[in-house]
């Protein structure tokens, strides 16, 4: 069975002319509700946006993956390491997407587990905090499906060798045939709409605001370089992409936060990577 997209046209107008990033027009740098004096974000702190009735059923949507495992780390608890940085880089990045390209990008991201029967419908994952998550059978087994079936996952922020060896660990339960391969910075991720001189690398606004250029507090750093390891499809395709010594996501999150965070990280890489992701997943 493939995977159940709709049609394909309004998405693949995203390889027509894209905007230049540019601070949102709210009285401040971005959004990133419930960070910016608000003791909680709620959906109208954010900006909406209207999707052309003709396509109210061709739209791409942002699905965060929902998992129970422990992720450890300051504060956390068991089945809490899904919600890092949710909901406001789901909302931000689903904003700026529909913003800067001509796809066709659901107002309202949502969030579902692996097991989730609706999950063929929807392309694109998103698994944040995967550094001690653990897969069940059943996860690995719904995963597999719909990676082979044309989806794409995204892996973002972890961090540090033993983060590193858990999630090949844990993809191994998906594809035990399939060995991660790291992408070159020639490939369509780092190209495609938005051409990178480098691999991003993208700390938490916590650890920029102490100096850092990395998130130091992930056990053993000593190999502190970005990494963008992929399994690949039998036609060299990308199923699964994993950011490691990243956080991607906190650029998306944060960008109301601090104009010099925004400019650094949010505008040069966060969402430049993140547009290329998406439209390679509707283009490859």
């Amino acid at each position: 069975m493939s995977l159940r997209r709709k049609s394909l046209l309004p998405l693949l107008l995203a390889v027509m002319a894209v905007a230049a990033l540019a601070p949102a027009q709210s009285g401040r740098y971005g959004f990133g509700g419930g960070r910016f004096g608000r003791p909680q974000s709620t959906r109208a702190d954010y900006p909406t946006w209207e999707v052309k009735e003709r396509f109210e059923q061709d739209v791409l949507t942002f699905v965060r993956i929902q998992y129970s495992s422990y992720t450890g780390g300051s504060g956390s608890r068991r089945g809490s390491g899904w919600r890092n940085d949710y909901p406001d880089s789901d909302i931000n990045f689903s904003f700026r997407l529909q913003e800067l390209t001509s796809m066709e990008v659901a107002t309202d991201p949502i969030a579902m587990r692996l097991t989730d029967e609706r999950l063929l419908d929807y392309p694109f994952l998103y698994l944040n905090a995967p550094g001690r998550l653990e897969f069940s059978d059943d996860e690995a087994r719904a995963l597999r499906r719909h990676l082979l079936n044309g989806g794409l996952l995204m892996m973002d922020d972890f961090w540090g060798r033993e983060e590193m060896e858990n999630v090949f660990h844990e993809m191994r339960k998906v594809f035990p045939e399939r060995e991660p391969v790291e992408l070159p910075l020639e490939h369509p991720i780092f190209q495609l709409i938005y051409p990178l001189e480098r691999k991003p690398q993208v700390p938490s606004i916590q650890a920029w605001s102490q100096g850092y250029e990395i998130e130091p507090w992930h056990g053993d750093m000593s190999d502190p370089a970005p990494y963008f390891k992929a399994i690949l499809n039998d036609q060299g395709q990308v199923m699964a992409l994993m950011c490691h010594n990243n956080d991607l996501g906190d650029g998306w999150e944060r960008e109301g936060e601090s104009v010099e965070y925004f400019k650094r990280y949010a505008e040069k890489w966060s969402y430049p990577v993140g547009i290329n992701i998406m439209v390679y997943m509707m283009t490859h």
